[in-house]
């Protein structure tokens, strides 16, 4: 019978006028609370969200100042300034009424009242009250817009088959709303992945909210993800949205989803699996419509059998998964993405006409890049930043040495130049394979997976 949309909370010491109230506005609203007792107000307004607030202004026998209603109407305010109150009073005093105002009440209607014009009053203050909601939610979402927007554009640069066949699977995946777990080393660009994903998809005018789960404290989780209400804690000054909020409609974004602590996986799958989550200091469940993307460069399916990650939640997150090749098993895309970076910072440093000779090329070769292409941005600006003349040669490259997989022309092919340096790694770390994975920035498993490959 519903045909408005809008809760609200009425408090009068009679219980007639509360009866009257409630046969007059249920069948018009969502949901019509009754409370006789105003020292409830505060607890009551804590429970769910209401868009009207419906207070007489007298609650002591014999007492018609308005000064205890004018009380409540400030303390309502405070807890939530963007709610609409409508005051009821069986004394047409001005004063009174403009008092009211003057503390922030939408109207003033009162006893007895006409029926029509009182709905049409209550109308009009919850219209009042989804209108502020509305306005503040714009501005919030408006503000993360600005922030994503304003990131600094990228692109997805290079023709290796390993890098072909990743961004087919990107053009097929992109279509459906199934959840993607994109796995790779530190570096390989798994954000610019993400960000093709929801570009190519049905969810492109909408929002990217990306989110490094590794950069969020366990005591922050749930306020960053799901938002928090006024009051909720000792900092939260504000109502304020999480990214799920923010992500609504659009896709969110979730790196290094392997850093997560196992208690907060369970908060996470709950939202995963209910679509539905509550901000921090309120029981109101809020309905979320986003696509998920995840990001890990740890090994899941031994974190889940090292009991470090629920099985549950990566069976939700790994719809479709999207391995990410290193930048060593990418060929001449090394060639192309250094001459990329050379060009960006030669014109950022105001240094035209830079280029890398041949030695110097052979060099960037025959590195391993641990840190991948990041790794390899940073390696250009710093050569272009130092470099003295019109040419890139190779002792202007400051590579690490931990990242050579070779030291001169004794192989002719990256699955040999592979093999020495994973061979290389074990002796030096006595073959300890998580020691031999970190030197060389790959996660164990990987390591142990190509050093079967390769032996």
């Amino acid at each position: 019978m519903s045909n408005q949309k809008g809760n609200i909370l009425v408090i009068d010491d009679n219980k007639s006028i509360l009866s009257a109230l409630e046969i007059l506005l249920s069948p018009e609203f969502h949901e019509v609370t009754l409370l006789s007792n105003p020292n409830l107000i505060l607890a009551e307004l804590g429970k769910k969200d209401y868009n009207l607030v419906i207070l007489d202004m007298n609650f002591k026998a014999g007492v018609n100042t308005g000064n205890e209603g004018v009380y409540w109407l400030e303390r309502i305010k405070e807890a939530k300034p963007d709610i609409s109150v409508v005051m009821i009073t069986a004394y047409g005093d001005i004063n009174v009424a403009v008092k009211a105002l003057k503390s922030g009440a939408s109207d003033f209607i009162l006893k007895p009242w006409d029926n029509e014009k009182l709905l049409a009053t209550l109308k009009l203050a919850i219209q009042l009250n989804l209108s502020k909601t509305e306005v503040k939610k714009l501005r919030e979402r408006e503000s993360e817009l600005k922030r994503e927007i304003n990131r600094e554009q990228r692109f997805i640069i290079g023709s290796s088959p390993k890098l072909l066949a990743v961004l087919n699977m990107v053009r097929k995946v992109a279509k459906t709303d199934a959840n993607v777990l994109i796995t790779g080393e530190n570096g390989t660009g798994k954000e610019l992945i993400a960000q093709e994903i929801h570009r190519m998809s049905s969810r492109a005018k909408e929002v990217l909210v990306s989110v490094d789960m590794g950069a969020i404290s366990e005591t922050l989780f749930e306020s960053e993800l799901f938002g928090h209400v006024k009051g909720a804690f000792t900092d939260a000054r504000d109502n304020r949205q999480g990214k799920f909020e923010f992500a609504n409609k659009g896709t969110l974004f979730l790196d290094e989803i392997g850093n997560l602590s196992f208690h907060l996986q369970a908060k996470l799958l709950a939202v995963i699996a209910n679509r539905q989550f509550s901000r921090i200091g309120s029981n109101q469940q809020i309905p979320t419509d986003i696509r998920l993307i995840c990001a890990t460069n740890r090994n899941l399916e031994a974190m889940v059998q090292e009991g470090l990650f629920r099985e549950d939640l990566l069976y939700r997150i790994n719809t479709i998964q999207i391995e990410l090749p290193p930048l060593r098993d990418r060929g001449n895309d090394i060639l192309i993405l250094a001459d990329f970076f050379l060009k960006k910072y030669a014109y950022k440093y105001n240094k035209p006409g830079l280029r890398i000779n041949h030695l110097a090329q052979e060099k960037l070769l025959k590195y391993a890049w641990p840190g991948n292409i990041r790794e390899l941005q940073h390696t250009i600006e710093k050569s272009v930043i130092l470099s003295e003349s019109s040419i890139i040669k190779p002792e202007d490259l400051y590579l690490k040495s931990t990242g050579s997989i070779i030291t001169g022309n004794s192989f002719s092919t990256l699955e040999e130049m592979e093999k020495q340096m994973i061979q290389q790694a074990l002796e030096k770390n006595n073959g300890n394979f998580t020691a031999a994975a970190e030197q060389l920035g790959i996660t164990r498993q990987t390591l142990y997976n190509r050093f079967k490959k390769t032996n």
